[in-house]
């Protein structure tokens, strides 16, 4: 009589499972364990990842130091990638005027953060931000302008947006935050412009070529 679990599925892998693997090779990479072309190899493959076996696999070489390294990382990116460390402080005010603005990397955001677009726009990341408290408020305002918003996975985001003669999007997919995640609420408010609010990091363009070579390839395999 056969074992009825040779018969089960892989289980599936999240979107915060990718983003906990990319993180572990991005450590990896900066400290020395992975070349930079074997990191611009793994990342699009983590990100086309369909199984939590083909994670593993991608980080199976990688020394324990490491992984063990690594795990507040990628348990902060579990979490949302964010940093909440509540008190005063932080960035309250963006402002593009007939020009661009980009805000990316390590900072603190504001409990009431405002950002303008007049005539020109901006294109802010909060996948490595810190927040000042648990609940965020930001609110975009676009003149014939406009601009990208960037969130973590594992972050509550919650999008209000208006608009005249302009337009607003927001790519949050389907993923539902942890108990206990920080919130985020992005107003947008557009005239004659508009904004995207998007979930993740930004690939460069060789990861997004290889993410659409692999996407392809997946496809033409899918076809009878």
């Amino acid at each position: 009589m056969s074992d009825s679990s040779d018969s089960l599925p892989e289980l599936r892998a999240s979107d915060a499972d990718r983003e906990r693997v990319v993180e572990v090779l991005r450590r990896a990479a900066s400290d020395g364990q992975l070349t930079v072309d074997e990191l611009e190899e793994r990342v699009p493959s983590a990100y086309a990842a369909r199984t939590r076996s083909e994670l593993e696999r991608l980080t199976a070489d990688l020394s324990v130091e490491s992984l063990r390294d690594a795990t507040p990382a990628t348990a902060q990116a579990a979490s949302g990638g964010i940093t909440v460390r509540e008190g005063p402080g932080g960035d309250r005010w963006i402002v593009s005027i007939m020009g661009g603005h980009d805000k990316r990397g390590r900072w603190r955001v504001g409990r009431h953060a405002t950002v303008l677009n007049i005539m020109g726009g901006s294109d802010i990341d909060l996948n490595d931000a810190e927040l000042s408290g648990p609940m965020t408020e930001v609110t975009v305002y676009s003149i014939m302008g406009g601009g990208t918003i960037r969130v973590p996975h594992g972050v509550d985001v919650q999008v209000s947006n208006f608009a005249f003669m302009g337009g607003n999007d927001a790519k949050l997919g389907d993923e539902v935050a942890p108990p206990g995640a920080p919130t985020i609420h992005i107003r947008l408010v557009s005239i004659m412009g508009g904004s995207d609010v998007v979930r993740g990091r930004k690939l460069t363009k060789e990861e997004r070529r290889k993410e659409r070579r692999l996407r392809d390839a997946r496809r033409r395999d899918l076809e009878p």
